[in-house]
């Protein structure tokens, strides 16, 4: 049997006895990953495992009858996973204090072991699982644990956690913060523990907005873990031109405010010399020479394989330097490896294994408004327009502008057709759409664009047969490089930051033997990715072009480019050619709008109208909420030409309220219900759209026709609805507030030694105020999750009197605080600024700015409106896909369990969750994960980028 010695008092130690040699080896690699040990001297016979506070000693005393007990108190305990506590059932645990339990249950995942939560899931105090011996072991973030000390996150704990083909299990701002205590001086920096590493980081290939919030992230993270930060100017030009002008060591200051530049501060240019070994060879001398020994690259994928080939021809190149004597042999010894990470800059959005790239939402952006423009004099004068974008291999701009701003007909090079078939088929829906009513023709053109045998379709082309076969009055506009040029938008600010901090956590993690990471988004979360299987996948889909084999380009890009297509050409034919499904299988379903106005909105309803067309159900729009469906049977069925312009238009043309349907009369919206024998019901809106599914859910008892599947779609500003990390209208409220802090930060750096206090909605979800404070670079945040203690505020006062007395005159020095509206109800914003001018003492003054409404209105974002195109699609299949299951249940003699869980989940919330779009069922939701009181999720996941928020801008946290 296997010997546990527990953790107890004055104890460091334990000892864990194996009985054959295979268990003793799995044994060895539990503890490892499980609890981030090294091995501090191995034996064929015993290991010992340590971190700097627990330590234990593995042996192996081979016994065949110990080793069936092990293997039998395993099974057991194995098969009492989901029904007894283990607790109960041994004499003894050992049980370790962790900073973090959540980065364990992420190992434990990925190791695929047993695990048991105390009290719950949701909100563990404790976490147990079983090492390959059956011995029961636990961790817990409380202080009463066994064991007598923390265990510290450690290096080696994130690297455990990584595997270069997986996603990122660490969570970047745990990692970046560790057990890493910031200082009382301005910046509030940790105290170096001596040299670490020294990280450069360079741009490369063409520009794209966000490569500046990229650069400063990768700076300071690298500053903020002790070590050296070096900027190599000029791209790959900079390498191999050397010396302290190219590549430069910087400090903290010297990235301040880049995150609101557009373009890269650190320049880029073409290097051909760095496509030859004389060039390289050079590069690595001047890297030797200014000591830099990690690389992180920012640019596309060429940029990219070049710094891969770079790593890979790294030992034979400083081995030439060696014998040329350029480098001395202590050189040689310092630096035998280079590690290589890559974030992708390109607003082409052309790298295979990520869902965006850096910059390529901000020329979306800019191509969404420039068609928004256009699309105002199409409609004056009943013109055409051609309208071309970049988008040399990929028509990910190209197709996305087309869904956003609903365009009539796009070109794009993974899909083409004949020469004579583009023409006939562009002409045919355009006077389809003509026909119909509708006064614009809006085509988009990708400069890839190219017929089935390779011959470029270029704006002319298109140009000429809309007036020769159509006779439209048509006009041609290039974008050109505006797509380019401009400050990056927040998702991209974010984006380039989170993915700054986890590219310097993951040069930090490598080894000689990790193969280079390509830092990706998959969804909502940052993970790791191969560089060099990213980056062949890449280039794959242009092979597969010009070999004229589409299916292939179209299957090597990833799944969500490709259901973008479809849901574009769902979308674009509405009901202008024959429905998709057999007359029975056409439904009736319903779309409302409940809580307040979101960006996102009118998308979602747009596309559920047109894809419910083109699928041959009939769509239903319910005017102003449940109250207008009560009190005045506001139902009307929605038509294709009465829907125009509604995908960028913000606000809610349905009309909305807050109204429950309790509040508005639940008996009367079932009759209406009933009356018009809806089959299905989508809800678009926040919190109140949340608990009105709830209701209609468990109406569903006493009220037949609740009996049908039902789906919320999220929109809300304040992003609390339990289920997503992700809700309509907060990107576009995000850009809002992001553009009006930067005007006022620009106010605030105009008179010397200013802060502006920002008001931000929200209601009890500090969603807003933190992801707006990291694309801002805001000095603090309040949210209502923390409120405001006088000790922090206190500090904040510091900080800032520490940070405007050091400036020293220096240009764009001002700073904003943003703070949740219910933050505090003492603390009003005008109160606040008053309280901290106060306490400043003459050293600075604050004054109040309150944005308001100005965060819900606007026309929506683009990744509102194309996610609100993606999530009503995905709400109609949800629909067609639970109609069977749902159907015995709608009749009246039918029994009906409430308590069924299956029939329960066709009332379900659409949410992104990590890397998954996942649908929730709204019970669960509501019963088990929810905050009613608050209004709010049990669980807040972007908590840890308020960490992240913070140490970019030197905040001293108390």
């Amino acid at each position: 049997m296997a010997v546990i010695i527990p953790l107890v008092n004055g104890t460091s130690y334990n000892t864990v006895t194996a009985h054959s040699a295979e268990s003793y080896k799995n044994t060895v690699n539990f503890y490892t990953k499980f609890l981030g040990l090294k091995t501090q001297s191995s034996k064929d016979n015993e290991s010992i495992l340590t971190n700097e506070d627990i330590c234990i000693k593995i042996v192996l005393e081979e016994s065949n009858d110990g080793f069936k007990l092990d293997e039998a108190r395993f099974n057991e305990l194995f098969k009492l996973t989901a029904r007894s506590d283990w607790r109960s059932k041994v004499p003894q645990s050992l049980v370790f204090n962790v900073e973090n339990i959540n980065i364990i249950k992420d190992v434990l995942i990925e190791l695929d072991a047993p695990r048991q939560f105390h009290p719950s899931e949701l909100s563990p105090m404790f976490l147990y699982t079983l090492d390959p011996l059956g011995n029961v072991v636990g961790v817990t973030e409380t202080k009463n644990a066994v064991s007598t000390k923390p265990m510290k996150p450690t290096s080696t704990t994130s690297t455990m956690k990584v595997h270069s083909s997986l996603p990122s299990k660490v969570t970047s701002s745990t990692d970046l913060a560790g057990q890493i205590k910031t200082t009382t001086n301005y910046p509030s920096l940790p105290k170096a523990k001596g040299h670490e590493k020294a990280i450069a980081v360079m741009t490369s290939g063409g520009d794209a907005p966000g490569m500046n919030s990229n650069v400063r992230s990768i700076v300071r993270s690298a500053i903020f873990k002790g070590c050296q930060a070096y900027v190599v100017m000029e791209g790959y030009e900079g390498l191999v031109r050397g010396g302290p002008e190219y590549i430069k060591q910087v400090t903290w200051e010297d990235v301040r405010g880049w995150s609101t530049e557009g373009g890269t501060n650190i320049g880029t240019a073409r290097c051909m010399a760095f496509k030859k070994r004389e060039g390289r060879l050079l590069g690595a001398q001047h890297l030797i020479e200014a000591g830099v020994d990690a690389l992180i690259v920012c640019g596309g994928d060429g940029s990219l394989t070049g710094a891969d080939l770079f790593r890979s021809e790294w030992p034979s190149l400083i081995k030439e330097l060696l014998e040329t004597k350029r480098i001395s042999e202590q050189q040689y010894t310092r630096y035998q490896h280079l590690n290589i990470c890559g974030t992708v800059g390109s607003i082409d959005n052309d790298m295979s294994t990520t869902d965006a790239t850096i910059g390529a939402y901000s020329a979306l952006d800019r191509i969404c408004k420039a068609i928004d423009y256009v699309e105002a004099t199409a409609y004056s004068h009943s013109r055409a327009f051609v309208v071309e974008v970049m988008g040399r291999n990929c028509g990910w701009l190209a197709l996305l502008a087309g869904i956003a701003t609903s365009a009539d007909y796009i070109f794009i090079p993974e899909k083409p057709a004949s020469s004579e078939e583009w023409q006939d088929h562009m002409c045919n829906i355009v006077a389809k759409h003509r026909s119909k009513g509708k006064r614009t023709t809006i085509v988009i053109v990708a400069e890839g664009a190219i017929s089935a045998d390779l011959t470029p379709i270029t704006p002319k082309d298109v140009h000429k047969v809309l007036v020769d076969k159509l006779g439209l009055d048509t006009r041609i506009t290039i974008l050109g490089h505006v797509q380019r040029g401009g400050t990056a938008v927040a998702y991209d600010r974010v984006l380039a930051t989170l993915q700054g901090v986890e590219a310097v956590n993951a040069v930090l993690d490598s080894t000689p033997e990790t193969p280079s990471p390509l830092i990706a988004i998959n969804e909502n979360k940052i993970v790791r990715k191969p560089l060099m299987d990213s980056v062949a996948l890449t280039k794959s889909v242009a092979d597969a072009i010009q070999a004229k084999d589409f299916d292939k380009a179209m299957s090597l890009r990833d799944t969500e480019f490709v259901e973008h297509l479809n849901n574009f050409m769902a979308i674009n034919s509405a009901d202008h050619n024959e429905p998709k499904l057999a007359a029975d299988k056409r439904l009736k379903i319903a779309i409302i709008n409940v809580g307040a106005p979101a960006g996102g909105v009118n998308s979602a309803v747009y596309s559920m109208a047109t894809y419910c067309m083109s699928q041959g159900h009939k769509p239903y729009g319910i005017y102003n909420g449940f109250t207008g469906l009560s009190r005045h049977e506001s139902v009307r069925s929605l038509n294709w030409k009465d829907l125009l312009g509604w995908q960028s238009r913000g606000g809610s043309e349905l009309g909305t309220n807050r109204h429950t349907p309790e509040e508005a009369d639940i008996g009367m919206v079932a009759y209406y219900f009933q009356k018009y024998q809806f089959d299905g019901l989508i809800i678009v809106g926040g919190f109140e759209a949340f608990v009105s599914l709830s209701q209609l859910e468990r109406a569903r008892d006493s009220y037949s026709a609740f009996r049908i599947p039902m789906v919320l779609i999220p929109a809300t500003l304040s992003n609390n609805v339990p289920g997503t990390e992700y809700s309509l209208g907060s990107d576009t409220a995000l850009n809002a507030l992001m553009e009006y802090c930067d005007i006022v930060k620009q106010s605030a750096s105009s008179s010397r030694g200013r802060a502006f206090i920002v008001e931000t909605q929200g209601g009890n979800s500090g969603y807003l105020a933190t992801l707006a404070a990291l694309a801002c670079g805001a000095a603090a945040s309040y949210v209502p999750e923390e409120g405001i203690s006088l000790e922090q505020l206190s500090q904040d006062i510091e900080t800032l009197s520490g940070a405007f007395e050091n400036a020293k005159g220096r240009d764009r020095f001002g700073k904003i605080i943003l703070k949740s509206k219910n933050a505090s109800k003492a603390l009003t914003t005008d109160k606040l600024a008053e309280v901290i001018t106060e306490e400043a003492s003459g050293r600075f003054d604050a004054k109040s700015a309150l944005p308001g409404h100005i965060q819900q209105g606007g026309l929506p974002s683009p990744i509102d409106r194309t996610r609100g195109t993606r999530f009503a699609i995905k709400a109609v299949n949800f629909i067609e896909n639970n109609q069977d299951l749902i159907a015995e249940a709608r009749s009246d003699d039918g029994d009906f369990d409430i308590t069924d869980k299956q029939v329960s989940a066709t009332a379900s919330v659409l949410g992104v969750k990590g890397t998954n779009v996942v649908f929730t069922s709204i019970r669960h939701l509501y019963d088990v994960e929810t905050d009613i009181a608050k209004r709010m999720p049990k669980i807040i996941h972007w908590q840890e980028t308020r960490t992240i928020a913070d140490h970019l801008v030197g905040r001293k946290r108390v």
